[in-house]
């Protein structure tokens, strides 16, 4: 499997591209502020063929290119139906106050295609398997998807759900902390430790660094691990 990323805008939210390998389809994750120019080298350097894009929530860092990159490759965005009002009112993510941190309003629409992402769906896309997670908490859309093998290559592309060493914040509207840790509890802690989990922002991590070292994970237990799909390695 092909796994490329980058830090995009000023937020540096991550953008992430994976493909079965270089020269094939691939699908887009997050393509968030600042990002075409940064996509678009990405996927000549690798000679891939974008066939759809994933978005693991809707606050603005993450879906700000959405629609310049799903309309000018023609392909559908992917997104969970609680946050996809945000895709053309970004702004009712962030309250009352957002129009003087956008500097006025911030107008956007939806792309061309859209699709509703549902709790346990499993996307064949690009060569690749993908299970949705819902994972509400950060915001009442949120979602993760889990790709790669049983053995070996588990990954985790986590959103603003999971970060290194933190989880996501939720003071914002939409925000709920006790369903966030109970997303965690339910649907992430019960991923094998070796799972490497690709965050929406900063370093990427594991499950089992995160289960022994994540201050904010102390003393939630997982349920009953959810299935992993195993294609795309």
């Amino acid at each position: 499997m092909l796994v490329a990323g980058f830090p995009a805008g000023p937020l540096a939210a991550n953008c992430y591209l994976l493909a079965a390998d270089e020269g094939e389809a691939c699908v887009i994750v997050d393509p968030g502020q600042e990002a075409e120019e940064l996509l678009e080298r990405a996927l000549r350097q690798y000679r891939l063929t974008p066939v759809a894009v994933l978005l693991t929530h809707g606050h603005f860092d993450h879906i700000f290119s959405v629609t310049p990159v799903c309309d000018g490759h023609d392909i559908p965005a992917w997104i969970h139906a609680g946050d996809r009002a945000l895709l053309s009112d970004p702004a009712r993510g962030f309250g009352p106050d957002a129009a003087e941190f956008f500097g006025g309003r911030l107008e956007l629409r939806e792309p061309n295609e859209v699709r509703e992402l549902a709790d346990g769906q499993q996307l064949e896309i690009a060569g690749l398997t993908f299970t949705v997670d819902h994972t509400p908490g950060h915001t009442g859309g949120s979602v993760c998807f889990r790709t790669g093998a049983e053995e070996g290559g588990r990954l985790l592309l986590s959103g603003d759900t999971l970060f290194a060493g933190s989880i996501g914040r939720t003071d914002l509207p939409g925000g709920d902390s006790a369903q966030i840790m109970e997303s965690l509890r339910a649907k992430v802690l019960p991923l094998p430790d070796d799972t490497v989990v690709l965050p929406g922002h900063g370093s990427p991590t594991t499950i089992g660094r995160e289960r022994a070292g994540n201050p904010f994970l102390m003393g939630l237990s997982g349920g009953d691990a959810p299935a992993f799909p195993t294609r795309g390695l």
